[in-house]
């Protein structure tokens, strides 16, 4: 996670971000706080990263790349590469990071636009992958060689369910939540077949944001709670916690966007290289 120490709606880049709203950054930061210890309560450890001015939106640091924990290789940390000027300088400030926690840094081309974690969630044996507001289709073959996952490609087609993270949340090994009106209608059958118990959103919660939650073990935390999403998560067994985060929701963003999980494992072992990696000017794990 990242302190929004620099956060705000300094610019457009999606439906739900308008440059007149003002952010209370105090508020921001109090929300922030909450949200940590609500993680940190529910048993997760928080890793905290140092935040930049020039990229106010880097509190979002589910879009800052995918993680790949190996058992026998060094994780792997995948870096985003983003749609829009404005969040692009992200993307070095994040290799350099995980550089330094010992990820090796593999890159996707640079004509690519994929924006993380934000736009790519595992789910039994898969890593689901979004695209066409802000990830490109061919990504998902490059994150299916750089990572040696099976990658499935679901095309957006909301602009205001920007990412992949607005329309689906994984909660255990056979449950998600999932919002059908993200997708197209072979998204729709993909994520059908991959799901055994959905908990189909209406279109009501999914503009509530109710699939960008952080699971926490059998702790679901959400920036809102429609009553029925709530009821039916407590007969599955889970916790619901609501977590007020309406000062990031301006910007589009809720709980998962502000957290970007490190012990994601994607299981296969990484593809050989296509062809020669492009310089990334940071030294690799």
């Amino acid at each position: 996670m990242c302190p929004p120490v620099h956060f705000g709606v300094l610019y457009e880049i999606n439906p739900w971000m308008h440059k007149e709203v003002v952010v209370d950054r105090d508020r921001a930061h109090e929300q922030w706080k909450g949200l940590v210890a609500t993680l940190r309560g529910a048993g997760a450890e928080v890793v905290v990263a140092e935040p930049d001015p020039a990229v106010p939106d880097m509190v979002f640091t589910a879009n800052a790349g995918i993680v790949n924990c190996r058992a026998d290789a060094p994780h792997q940390f995948v870096p985003a590469h983003f749609r829009f000027p404005e969040r692009q300088p992200e993307t070095e400030i994040f290799a350099r990071w995980f550089a330094g926690q010992g990820f090796t840094v593999d890159r996707l081309p640079v004509a690519l636009a994929h924006e993380g974690a934000g736009d790519a969630l595992p789910f039994r044996g898969s890593l689901l992958s979004g695209y066409r507001f802000r990830s490109d289709l061919p990504a998902t073959a490059e994150l299916a060689r750089l990572t040696g996952a099976a990658v499935r490609a679901v095309e957006l087609v909301d602009e205001r369910l920007y990412h992949i993270d607005l329309t689906f949340c994984p909660l255990d090994d056979r449950r998600a939540m999932a919002a059908p009106m993200g997708w197209d209608r072979y998204g729709r059958t993909v994520v059908e077949a991959l799901v055994p118990e959905p908990l189909w959103l209406t279109d009501d919660e999914a503009l509530a944001f109710s699939a960008n939650s952080v699971v926490v073990g059998s702790t679901v935390v959400m920036a809102t709670t429609p009553p029925r999403v709530g009821r039916q998560l407590e007969a599955w067994g889970f916790d619901v916690v609501t977590c007020d985060v309406s000062e990031f929701l301006k910007a589009g963003g809720g709980c998962r966007c502000l957290t970007l999980a490190l012990d994601v494992s994607l299981g296969g072992p990484p593809r050989s290289p296509a062809r020669p990696p492009e310089p990334s000017g940071v030294t690799t794990g």
